[in-house]
């Protein structure tokens, strides 16, 4: 697995669009599928941050959330181009990030990246989590 950083180092072109595609809209979006209890895949809507040298995910409670505590296994699929068929994909594994300095940088940066919007930091409950990419595996 490899943090954000490392996966750019290893892939420049690829890491370079892929941050695009999931930043086309201003702000990252991308699907995120995780594992069920039932082993079954489950899709979400979530709002990834590439920051610091890591892709990191703020995420609320509710089954996506259980689903990475218990199982970290991930697929990240970007939103859809308005006016192309380019995608971004990416496999891996989440760990919990839990430093306080960490929490309230990228904290910050969440609200920043909306501040359109208006949107309110992250509550406690909403677990930080750093997503790892699988690279070099053919599929």
């Amino acid at each position: 697995m490899a943090t954000w950083e490392e996966f750019a180092a290893a892939e420049p072109a690829l890491a370079e669009a892929g941050r695009a595609l999931l930043y086309q809209f201003g702000v990252g979006l991308a699907f995120l599928a995780t594992v069920r209890r039932d082993g079954g895949p489950r899709v979400h809507p979530m709002c990834p941050i590439i920051e610091g040298g890591g892709m990191y995910a703020f995420i609320v409670p509710g089954p996506k959330q259980a689903d990475l505590h218990r199982d970290g296994r991930f697929a990240l699929h970007s939103f859809p181009c308005e006016d192309s068929e380019d995608a971004f994909y990416c496999t891996g594994t989440v760990q919990p990030e839990e430093d306080p300095a960490t929490r309230k940088a990228l904290a910050d940066v969440f609200v920043a990246e909306r501040a359109t919007f208006s949107v309110p930091p992250p509550e406690p409950a909403h677990h930080l989590f750093q997503f790892d990419i699988e690279i070099g595996r053919a599929s």
